[in-house]
């Protein structure tokens, strides 16, 4: 007889919706997760979530982890990806791990009991366990925004649409530059996108850079850019997304001033109320629905056993808005 969610719930514990909640990637305590895992190594339990799609060779069910769904970017990528599948006829199924680093090697480990054809997979950083989990679940995976020498993967042109702006910057005459970044866990953003802006500087003869971190929320940005005014004596903030160049103008605000006559503000992101508000935002715009797209596509090919590269990299659009003056050199 095979064992089943309430065999797993009776030899755990623990209540049969809790189980479902593990083998769905939902909150869990750790103790808990430790005792369902325990069972069903113990059982060699198998789900039997879309058992009559199993009876086929494939299931045409995509997996999709994402750190966020109220992000721009991110829900952008996950439309053109959803439409992209859809064309196809397959369904994605879509998991929000809000930005928890667990909860991202729980979903992975999740769909692949589910017996998902592919995964994708956007992520904010990869770390060792990651990789590990990747290697143990053998199934076609597809990594978005962050580069992995073990695993094929989307990216954007951080670095040179970074450069970009950092010429941009300093062609406009501006000397004295904070750059509000991210942590450098994330690589794409913490790391390239920030060396980008440096070189870029550097290459135009700018070398006075003070750079502050925050995390990707308005109100932390906002909270930083205080500390940016506190520490230097700025005349343009670069902020590593446009959501922190959003919180860098509501602190310019607060303090009186105004951008772009006090100080200049440029972000990165494209999104389309940075065409709106006043000033309108010089920002770069990456080509989501692209990477969507293409994501897609990747996927669906690595699924079928074909050969795909290694390395995909997204393009970008430089939007020149009204955020950022000329000064004199």
């Amino acid at each position: 007889m095979n064992t089943t969610i309430k065999d797993i719930a009776k030899l755990a514990g623990v209540a049969k919706s809790t189980v479902s909640r593990y083998l769905n990637g939902g909150h869990v305590s750790e103790q808990t997760k430790a005792k369902i895992r325990k069972v069903i190594e113990e059982t060699k339990y198998e789900p039997n979530s879309f058992a009559q799609s199993l009876k086929a060779k494939k299931t045409n069910f995509i997996g999709v982890i994402a750190p966020t769904l109220d992000s721009y970017v991110t829900s952008t990528v996950l439309m053109a990806i959803d439409e992209e599948l859809r064309k196809r006829d397959y369904t994605t199924l879509i998991i929000s791990t809000s930005k928890h680093v667990d909860r991202e090697i729980e979903s992975l480990i999740s769909l692949s009991r589910q017996k998902v054809d592919g995964i994708i997979l956007i992520a904010t950083g990869v770390t060792e366990k990651h990789i590990e989990t990747i290697n143990s679940i053998q199934i076609p995976l597809l990594i978005v925004a962050q580069e992995v020498g073990q695993v094929t993967c989307i990216i954007n042109d951080d670095y040179q649409a970074g450069f970009k702006m950092g010429q941009f910057v300093a062609q406009k005459g501006h000397r004295a530059v904070a750059y509000i970044g991210v942590t450098e866990s994330d690589i794409a953003v913490g790391q390239r996108r920030k060396q980008g802006i440096l070189e870029g500087l550097k290459t135009a003869g700018v070398s006075d850079v003070k750079t502050f971190v925050s995390q990707f929320d308005l109100q932390d940005a906002a909270r930083v850019t205080h500390e940016v005014f506190e520490k230097s004596s700025p005349t343009v903030i670069i902020c590593a997304t446009d959501t922190i160049a959003f919180g860098a103008m509501k602190t310019i605000a607060k303090l009186g001033k105004k951008v772009p006559e006090d100080f200049s503000i440029a972000g990165f992101g494209g999104y389309n109320i940075s065409e709106v508000i006043h000033p309108s935002l010089t920002t770069i715009r990456f080509k989501n629905e692209e990477t969507g797209i293409m994501a897609a596509e990747t996927i669906i090919n690595l699924t079928n056993g074909e050969e795909v590269p290694n390395l995909q990299v997204s393009g970008f659009d430089f939007i020149e808005g009204e955020s950022v003056k000329s000064v004199k050199s």
